[in-house]
């Protein structure tokens, strides 16, 4: 288990499973080079929708890479904004049919809410999350029993196979710790979420043993924030910061509450959120008391 050097500054260069990342890295690329395009000719959101028959709301969300987008939309934004190349407009419009295709998680519709479906193609598609958790262990290091008592809390009123089904597809979001290139994984977990017995003593500790186990692996390291660390730098709640290949892409902020998540994504949030995470590792314990501190806490569960 290694810890990785990550600030806000965008880096690497590392190999994207297109397969699995579905449209919303194109959607991504697609919206944030139309963004400079758009600014480099001085030309308002406003200005932009009419263009193409639309909002400046459409705009905005289309910039961000949260939906798809009609190749005559991009082609008609290209035209007002001057790019005439020929190589440059045909990549675009590929990218365009690229951020329409079937999403990874299609098949699980029914239990994806709208306000999840960016983060769970981003996270396919990351190279590197950072998160903090503070009531649950992170999804991508729970066992079963543990996400499907954590699920069955949540939903109450849900269906056994309903719970399942969303059991399964927080288990299929794993597989990229176990890809080639792995995605990095860097968790800090406050030790109320280790203490506290979801889904039973023998499910808990079992997920205290799959953690002892699955941070052994280079790509994840775990900090555990202990109580005498009193206060800390996330205080609001739990956060997860997804950075993609390559360097070029925004990273992306992933909040998420109850019934809703929120994506803030001004230069200025995500500099303040990678604040915080950084000030949170200096604030847990090290990655190598990990182990030791696990231990301590299976033996008194």
């Amino acid at each position: 288990m290694g810890v990785q050097e990550a600030t806000c500054t965008p880096s690497g260069s590392g190999v994207l499973d297109g397969q699995s990342a579905g449209p919303m890295v194109p959607r991504l690329a697609l919206g944030a080079h139309l963004r400079r395009l758009r600014e480099g000719r001085l030309i308002s959101r406003e200005a932009a929708g009419r263009a193409i028959r639309a909002s400046r709301s459409k705009i905005s969300r289309l910039e961000a890479g949260r939906h798809g987008v009609k190749p005559r939309d991009v082609a008609d934004l290209l035209t007002l904004y001057g790019v005439t190349d020929e190589a440059e407009r045909a990549t675009l419009l590929a990218l365009a049919e690229q951020a329409n295709a079937a999403a990874w998680w299609q098949s699980y519709n029914d239990v994806v809410p709208a306000w999840m479906q960016t983060y769970l193609g981003v996270e396919q598609a990351a190279s590197l999350i950072r998160c903090f958790e503070v009531q649950r262990v992170p999804g991508l290091l729970q066992t079963r029993a543990y996400a499907r008592a954590s699920i069955r809390s949540v939903h109450p009123g849900a269906s056994a196979e309903e719970i399942e089904r969303r059991v399964t597809l927080r288990m299929t979001r794993q597989r990229i710790l176990h890809r080639q290139p792995a995605t990095q994984l860097w968790a800090v977990i406050d030790e109320a979420a280790l203490r506290r017995p979801v889904g039973g003593v023998g499910a808990m500790r079992a997920q205290l043993k799959h953690l002892i186990e699955i941070c052994r692996l280079p790509q994840v390291t775990v900090q555990i924030l202990p109580f005498l660390a009193g206060g800390h730098a996330a205080e609001s709640g739990p956060v997860t910061i997804l950075r993609l290949p390559g360097g070029q892409l925004t990273d992306v902020v992933y909040l998420e509450q109850l019934a809703t998540a929120l994506y803030p994504g001004r230069p200025s949030e995500i500099e303040c959120y990678w604040d915080a995470m950084n000030r949170l590792v200096v604030q847990a314990e090290s990655p190598d008391e990990t182990p030791t501190i696990l231990h301590r806490i299976l033996q008194e569960t």
